[in-house]
């Protein structure tokens, strides 16, 4: 558990040197759901041609704010984008309030409920998501039904439990260093189950784990169950890289990750 908590306090000072993206938007939504103001960023490919282009596929990112991953996330589309390796896709960053409380499920562990005052508001959470966040960017953007969400540690946790609860929410999952390890892998060990029960329609599914003694095991068993009983309508891709560490891997895995998922087929290097 040491680990655990020194993981995640790595992730967190290292989401703070980012600088925030030039063509980004920035609004505020006033949640019933949670009770509190929440701040989105919203990122479109320069050339895409904003409001008058096409519509766009959604991807949402909890710690998505410009103080946090958002940054990082949204260069690494702009240049997949730009190279013709990804599909362009409306970046919309979700800033944190309380992330321990929002990307945590509930837990019996004694020590899991040390990482924060408040924990166990998944839920919430994603009922935020579902029904205040995704109704305004379906009202106020030009997007397809096309949805899919990417996170890093707990919030790769929050994504693995969205796909085990939700399945339904998004199209497309990208769990990055999974915090699995949350309530004694409770999700890991109901996988079997929830995967043979995931929906039959066109999901892509992609992990990825560092040098972490805490993740990889559980990971690990997550991917074997998809490679068990995944319906043959889900594409999944488990991409272990051991070389990183907690507080590299999301920058380190993210071009790969979301061109696994979102991507056009082009190979690398290739003229656009």
């Amino acid at each position: 558990m040491k680990n655990a908590l020194f993981a995640l306090m790595v992730g967190c000072a290292a989401m703070q040197s980012f600088a925030a993206p030039v063509a980004s938007q920035t609004f505020t939504l006033d949640s019933k759901v949670l009770s509190e103001t929440r701040r989105i960023n919203v990122f479109v490919p320069s050339g895409h041609g904003g409001e008058t282009g096409a519509p766009l596929p959604v991807l949402y990112m909890p710690d998505g704010g410009n103080a946090e991953d958002f940054p990082h996330v949204a260069e690494t589309v702009q240049t997949l984008v730009a190279a013709g390796r990804m599909m362009p896709v409306l970046l919309v960053g979700i800033e944190n309030t309380e992330r321990r409380r929002d990307l945590t499920g509930p837990t019996t562990v004694a020590n899991d409920r040390k990482i924060a005052i408040r924990v166990g508001g998944s839920a919430a959470f994603r009922q935020f998501i579902r029904t205040e966040l995704m109704p305004h960017i379906r009202s106020h953007y030009r997007t397809t039904a096309d949805s899919g969400i990417v996170g890093e540690s707990l919030a790769g946790l929050f994504i693995v439990e969205t796909l085990l609860a939700e399945p339904e929410l998004f199209d497309r999952y990208v769990a990055i260093s999974p915090s699995v390890w949350w309530n004694d892998e409770a999700l890991v060990r109901a996988a079997d189950a929830r995967i043979k029960a995931l929906p039959k329609k066109p999901t892509k599914i992609f992990l990825t784990s560092a040098d972490e003694e805490n993740i990889v095991p559980g990971t690990a068993r997550l991917a074997a169950s998809l490679r068990a009983h995944a319906p043959a309508s889900v594409s999944w891709t488990y991409q272990p890289m051991p070389t990183e560490r907690h507080d590299t891997i999301y920058r380190a895995s993210e071009a790969l990750a979301l061109e696994t998922v979102y991507g056009t087929g082009k190979a690398p290097g290739a003229a656009p």
